[in-house]
């Protein structure tokens, strides 16, 4: 579910191509196997569509996945609830499409209201309303890296005063490699400029018909031990998050944000009906179950299951209905699971995506 410039572009794609998108160089693929869109800043993955989804693809943001198609969703644990979400996904043919509405203010004057669109299809969100130049692009599949929210393990400002999340989603990145082959491709990018004295990080991505597979390497090159956390920031795409249920949490221990970081075990499968901020300390594989699509979601160096919906609490680059068809589901590692690195030492952290 992306805006409809960036739908545009990869419409006017064969094959592969880079191009500017939002004042930012973007890399496409549209091929036999699918599509895919990336941002060179941030490193950070924006579109995945396996050409199965797209041979399938409905109209409307509610039809259903025919090959996928579950039906209702059972009754789940709803303690989380606050809020409230939108519709399933759905994909939509090049023609089909379909577009949701989108205002934003007026960047010159912060009133009125100018017009993007979502258009339904794949797997990952982007908000219709991006931040401009240096900010970051909210969907996708941001960096958060080497620390996660504000947690500064790695810090190296004098007062510890990085940016939330890091700096790796706020960089521009190289795209070292890309290595295509009839089912798919992988590509291979390091940052631009050094992002940590001691730290050295680099991110593979394969996409194919089958599946979505990012790994964020972390690669000690300093002479010191360094305390590291972070996270593979992936906002799926859903028609209704209201109707969300994720399967695979039940009995795993968390921290719930929206209650202070209180401590909790989860109860049945989580049902989402509103704002949840939480970090599941499990390692465990993960089904998204929006009503009409499930989605396997597996993590790879990764302790820490961060669920996120805002429910009305939006953030400002995020418009009111574009904001209820979203849920992150992040491979992580948190408070609960900070990684330490010794020099010379490597740790991945890795997400796959893939129908359930």
């Amino acid at each position: 579910m992306i805006p409809a410039s960036l739908r545009t572009l990869l419409d006017e794609t064969r094959g592969q191509r880079r191009a500017e998108w939002q004042g930012r160089q973007v890399w496409l693929a549209n091929e036999a196997w699918g599509e895919l869109a990336l941002s060179l800043q941030g490193g950070q993955v924006l579109h995945f569509l396996p050409s199965p989804d797209a041979a399938t693809a409905g109209g409307s943001l509610s039809s259903p996945d025919a090959a996928t198609a579950e039906g209702s969703l059972p009754s789940s644990d709803a303690a989380t609830a606050e809020g409230s979400l939108p519709s399933p996904l759905s994909n939509a043919s090049e023609d089909t499409r379909t577009r949701v509405s989108a205002s934003r203010p007026s960047e010159s004057e912060g009133e009125g209201e100018g017009e993007e669109a979502l258009v339904a299809g794949g797997w990952l969100w982007v908000t219709p309303t991006p931040q401009a130049l240096p900010g970051t692009i909210r969907g996708g599949i941001p960096l958060c890296w080497p620390w996660f929210a504000d947690d500064h393990y790695a810090d190296e400002s004098e007062d510890r005063s990085g940016p939330f999340h890091g700096p790796a989603r706020l960089a521009g990145w190289r795209l070292d490699a890309v290595d295509e082959h009839e089912e798919g491709v992988e590509l291979h990018l390091s940052p631009e400029a050094r992002l940590h004295t001691q730290l050295a990080p680099r991110v593979v991505i394969q996409a194919n018909a089958r599946r979505l597979h990012v790994e964020l390497i972390t690669e000690h090159v300093g002479e010191t031990p360094v305390k590291i956390s972070g996270a593979l920031h992936s906002y799926l795409a859903v028609a209704d998050a209201r109707a969300c249920r994720l399967e695979g949490l039940v009995g795993a221990r968390y921290l719930d944000k929206l209650a202070g970081f209180a401590e909790g075990e989860q109860q049945g499968e989580l049902g989402v009906r509103g704002a949840v901020d939480r970090i599941y300390h499990s390692n465990a594989e993960l089904t998204l179950d929006d009503g009409q699509r499930r989605l396997r979601i597996a993590r790879q160096g990764s302790d820490s299951a961060v669920v996120w919906q805002p429910g009305d609490a939006l953030p400002e680059d995020t418009p009111a209905d574009a904001g209820r068809r979203f849920l992150c589901v992040e491979a992580a590692n948190t408070r609960l699971d900070p990684v330490w690195l010794v020099p010379g030492a490597q740790h991945l952290l890795g997400t796959t995506l893939s129908r359930g």
